[in-house]
């Protein structure tokens, strides 16, 4: 297997739920949030949980390469103020933490908003530097940034965002990035054909090396192209349309990477990744 196609599966009940709920949709790899994603603190994870994760990714033959964690939506590493900068930083500590107790070797996550209260470029500044203290501080699990829509105040919707954040990273080895179909279209980078997409993925590989890339999360958009809004639909079934996701499946420079699913109707994820698979030729 090439690609891993997956999708955001439930950890409801325990992370080691996670696995099973992928390997029932027939996915390739997965995404889950190792902790209560609408809360600041969870409970820590026990060695129980530990093992139970590890050994249900074994049995549902999935290795850490397949496997993207998500962190908290409430972290904002950019964050203009003192006391919520310090915060989200000792949330993204204890969130590289877990994957890295869990044996994961990617997290993924926005990067911040700066609030209307500092620039932008300040902004991509404390991003960067909320990720170098955090990887001083943790061992072995690569920050990886996702690209936004531009919703808001949030930064990191335009590649060189991300390209600037990704220099100012002391150790290159552990920081990379996921880029999300739908956030890029709203952001105003067209994929609605092959054409589109080698220009859009010809301007990323300017802005930043494809050789960072760690992820895909696949979504069509039900808002038109440049909107900046953030809203997910079914492969196919919005404004993108379905050439994106065939080009993506068959490119093979996204080879081994996970590539997830965030469409809003899980029920549809088997079909969908079985689509992916197909696009791809692998099954």
């Amino acid at each position: 297997m090439k690609k891993y196609f997956g999708a955001h599966v439930s950890a409801s009940g325990g992370v080691w739920n996670a696995p099973h709920n992928a390997k029932e949709i027939g996915a390739g790899g997965f995404a889950l949030f190792t902790k209560n994603q609408r809360q600041w603190r969870s409970a820590p994870l026990t060695q129980e949980a530990i093992d139970a994760f590890r050994r249900a990714c074994e049995e549902c033959g999935y290795t850490s390469a397949m496997i993207l964690p998500h962190d908290s939506y409430l972290i904002n590493l950019g964050h203009p103020e003192r006391d919520g900068i310090e915060k989200s930083r000792e949330a993204f500590i204890d969130e590289l933490h877990r994957c890295e107790q869990l044996g994961l070797g990617l997290l993924n996550f926005h990067p911040g908003s700066h609030l209307g209260q500092i620039s932008v470029d300040k902004c991509l500044d404390r991003v960067a530097e909320s990720i170098n203290i955090a990887l001083d501080r943790t061992r072995g699990v690569t920050a990886v940034i996702e690209n936004t829509a531009g919703q808001g105040s949030n930064v990191g919707f335009e590649f060189e965002q991300i390209a600037y954040i990704i220099d100012r990273v002391e150790d290159k080895s552990r920081v990379g990035y996921c880029i999300d179909t739908c956030h890029a279209f709203a952001a105003g980078y067209d994929l609605r054909t092959a054409q589109a997409c080698d220009d859009t993925f010809s301007k990323l590989a300017d802005a930043v090396s494809l050789d960072y890339l760690r992820g895909f999360h696949l979504n069509d958009a039900m808002k038109p192209l440049g909107s900046k809004v953030d809203r997910h639909a079914p492969l196919g079934e919005g404004q993108i349309g379905i050439e994106a996701f065939r080009y993506i499946a068959s490119d093979s420079r996204f080879d081994g990477i996970p590539i997830i699913l965030e469409t809003p109707e899980p029920e549809r994820w088997p079909a969908e990744i079985a689509m992916l698979y197909e696009f791809a030729g692998e099954r």
